[in-house]
């Protein structure tokens, strides 16, 4: 693990934006359709192998977030369920079970935009990628872009307010 981590902090930091700004763009895609803005893509070897964004509404499968269709369409490309090598770059600090997910997709690395301190499992709430007792532990980097990340998210949710009227429905992320 403290290899990856090495890794991962001495990847310029341009790298880094350059590949959250495309989990931007993804998490765009997921507001276009009026779902909370999530988006990640996948990295390995320094490309995208997969692109993910929230469609749990479009969908209606509480399973549709950003990480898992990003993780189902790598694991696809590479014929693999393992994501070995692999970094996700988010826009939003997993939940519990995306992060789940990237523990046992084994997953090297996560780039995190902005951090989740309702629901976030990668250490806001709890730190489920690097837990003990789990056989694997995923490296996470946080903050990259997370001024523009947290704004699209609190952009969010005001215009739904605005739209809705500050009737009490809660919308979960």
């Amino acid at each position: 693990m403290e290899n990856r981590l090495k890794t991962l902090q001495e990847t310029e930091t341009a790298v880094h934006e350059r590949f959250m700004r495309e989990a931007i763009r993804q998490a765009r895609k997921a507001e276009a359709l009026e779902e909370v803005p999530i988006g990640c893509v996948i990295v390995r070897d320094g490309k995208i192998i997969a692109r993910g964004y929230n469609r749990r509404n479009t969908d209606q499968n509480t399973l549709s977030h950003a990480e898992l269709n990003a993780i189902r369409k790598a694991s696809k490309k590479l014929g693999d369920w393992r994501l070995e090598g692999c970094t996700m770059y988010v826009t939003l600090e997993p939940c519990q079970m995306c992060a789940g997910a990237l523990v046992q997709a084994r997953i090297d690395a996560v780039v995190i935009g902005a951090m989740n301190p309702k629901a976030g499992c990668a250490g806001s709430v709890i730190n489920l990628l690097q837990a003990d007792g789990f056989n694997h532990k995923v490296v996470t980097l946080e903050g990259v872009l997370g001024e523009e990340c947290s704004r699209m998210m609190k952009n969010f949710f005001a215009r739904l307010r605005a739209k809705k009227g500050t009737s009490g429905t809660k919308i979960q992320i």
